[in-house]
Parts: structure tokens; sequence; C-alpha cells
């Protein structure tokens, strides 16, 4: 089983490859806990929605241009991963970070922004009782945050940031939100057309 300076040791040698930016994640995605697993599953949902692929090897990429990466890295059981992975981000070719953490004391996603700054960070309250903390940052320390539990707009406010860079995940944005309002429009006629029985019918309510 790796230690946690196996892990500091890999995230600095890869920091240390120079490698190109087209074969390294542009999106981290970490929690406090494999615990946040389910809540943080929806940043995955998001990006794998939008055709990035998820990268498990450093050295050898997926085919798919745009990828994303995670690891469970705690602030307060594992402060010195959380540290190597918020100063190593930029050298391993990260653009963007969504760190999710539970707990009153949720302190990963604000902690990763000042380490890794100016990357942006988009901090995923876990729970509500979490939202105060992960907000919580001073005047000259930013921090983007979505709603508790709410990790799939993270994601998708992720790839809005690459997407200033890269046309095609501004098509792929603009594809997706088509196919939203498209699947209100369709819902709308059928509440309409059919009436409530048919709807309920038709829909399965």
């Amino acid at each position: 089983m790796p230690t946690v300076q196996d892990l500091i040791d890999r995230l600095e040698t890869e920091a240390a490859a120079d490698a190109d930016p087209k074969t390294t994640p542009d999106v981290g995605i970490i929690m406090g806990s494999d615990s946040d697993l389910p809540t943080m599953e929806g940043a995955y949902d998001a990006l794998s929605e939008l055709g990035f692929a998820e990268q498990t090897d450093f050295a050898e990429p997926p085919e798919a241009r745009f990828t994303f990466e995670s690891y469970v890295v705690s602030a307060h059981r594992t402060p010195e991963l959380m540290y190597a992975y918020g100063e190593t981000a930029a050298d391993r070719g990260l653009d963007v970070i969504v760190a999710g953490a539970g707990g009153k004391s949720a302190d990963l996603p604000n902690m990763t922004a000042s380490l890794a700054y100016p990357i942006p960070v988009i901090g995923v309250p876990v729970q509500e009782k979490s939202v105060d903390s992960v907000i919580g940052m001073p005047t000259g320390a930013p921090i983007v945050a979505v709603d508790a539990g709410k990790s799939f707009n993270a994601g998708l406010s992720a790839a809005q940031v690459l997407a200033r860079e890269h046309d095609e995940i501004e098509e792929r944005l603009v594809t997706y939100h088509e196919d939203l309002k498209g699947g209100v429009a369709g819902v709308s006629a059928d509440l309409h057309d059919l009436g409530i029985a048919g709807f309920r019918e038709k829909h399965g309510e």
C-alpha cells in the first residue's frame, strides 16, 4: 500500500517531468475523504458528459484531449499531501481544481485555493454545514464555490474556465445547454398537450 510520502514523491516527480500540457490532466478533483465520493461523483458526471476522460496514469494519458484526475487529500489528516498537491498543481499541468470537503471544518477547498493560487479552485461543500467554512476566505484570497452538494455544477464551472481557452469545450457546453433547453420545451409541450393525466402516464409519475 502506498504511503503519503509515496504520493507526495509521485506528485513532485510529475511536476518535474515538464510534460506536454496536452497530455496532463486539465482538471483535478480532490476530496477530504472517500466518504465524500457519492457527493463528488457529480463532478465526474459533468465532465464525462462534456467528453472529458479520467486520467489514472500521468505517463500514459487516455486518447481524449481533455482529462481529469482525482485524489483523496485530507486537510487535517494529511496536510503535507494537501500542500504538495496545491504547490505542484501548476507544474503538473492542471488548469482548475474542484475541491470538496464536509463537516464544519471543511478546510480543503480554501487551503488548496491558497496553495495553488492563481489556479482557480471551485469549492464544493459536501454538507450544508460546510458552506461557511468553504466560502469563508479573506479579501485577496479568492475561491469560487457552489451550493452544498452541487458538485455537478462545479464540474460544469471547471469546464467553463477551460472554455475561455478551448473553443471545443465551449462548443460542448453550448450543446449541453441547448439540450437542456430542448428537454424543458419537450416537457412543457407534453404537460400542455397531454394534460396532467396523460403527462403522468407518459413520464411515469
